[in-house]
Formats: structure tokens, C-alpha cells, sequence
């Protein structure tokens, strides 16, 4: 089975600030499933590293601009590859504007999660993808 998953959990530095967020369980997950990295934010244009971003309602915003057309460019592309690629179901980044499932930050810059999906989580799930965040991957190994 084939999972679309975000670059960051797999030690690639692509977040906002540049670094990675490997997960300790992604060389399992590896050894069970066929992988499919994948960053929507640099996919649909972003730098690296890049201000942080929010989501607001419908839009995707900096403390300085709206990046809100570079994340659907990435979700479009992201949805692209999991297409293209077979995926069954993505394993994703918590909390993040694109990836992040169930819960994402509330716009406010201010630490505070509100219930939502990033703009690629909503769209792969509007596709019939099951979307994990990293803190599920536990259930995906067993």
C-alpha cells in the first residue's frame, strides 16, 4: 500500500523554518508501506525557509500577506502525485495550514489550535483519502 506523506516527518527540511520534524516511527512505517514524500508548500512555490502561516476561514495568511493561491497550488499538486501515484491514504503534519487534520492553529499568531484542516488535508479528504496525522501513525503499524 502506498501512503502520501509529508517530507518533514521523513528528516527533510522543508518546513517554514527550515528544518525537518522526523517522526521516530517513519523508518517503520517505511518498512511496512511505500512512501510518497511529498511538501505542498514548496510544491505549490513557497520558499524555505518562509514566514509562518496561518489559516484564516478560507484564507492562508503571513503577519505580513496572504499566501493563500501558493497553498492551493500545493494542495493541487500534492492530490496530483497522490493520484498519479496510487496513494491510499496520507500520513500528514499536525496543526500545520496545509497539512494539518482535525486541528490547525487559529490564525491569530498566537499558539492557539481551532478545529480545522489545512488547505491540502481538506482537499485529499474531499477526495475520499483518509487523512493521519503523525500522532496516528502507531495505528498504521499495527
Amino acid at each position: 500500500m502506498r501512503l502520501l506523506i509529508s517530507a518533514c516527518l521523513l528528516g527533510c527540511r522543508c518546513r517554514y523554518d527550515g528544518a525537518s520534524k522526523t517522526h521516530p516511527l517513519a523508518e517503520a512505517l517505511a518498512r511496512r508501506y511505500e512512501l510518497v514524500p511529498v511538501c505542498p508548500e514548496q510544491m505549490g512555490g513557497l520558499p524555505t525557509p518562509r514566514p509562518p502561516a496561518e489559516r484564516r476561514g478560507d484564507r492562508v495568511v503571513t503577519q505580513t500577506g496572504d499566501v493563500t493561491e501558493a497553498y492551493h497550488r500545493g494542495a493541487e499538486e500534492a492530490w496530483r502525485l497522490c493520484s498519479l501515484m496510487g496513494c491510499q491514504a496520507a500520513v500528514l503534519k499536525e496543526r500545520s495550514p496545509s497539512c494539518g487534520h482535525g486541528a490547525i492553529y487559529d490564525g491569530t499568531f498566537s499558539g492557539r489550535l481551532t478545529e480545522g484542516s489545512g488547505v491540502t488535508a481538506q482537499l485529499l479528504a474531499e477526495q475520499g483519502i483518509p487523512v493521519y496525522g503523525e500522532s496516528r501513525i502507531a495505528e498504521l503499524l499495527k
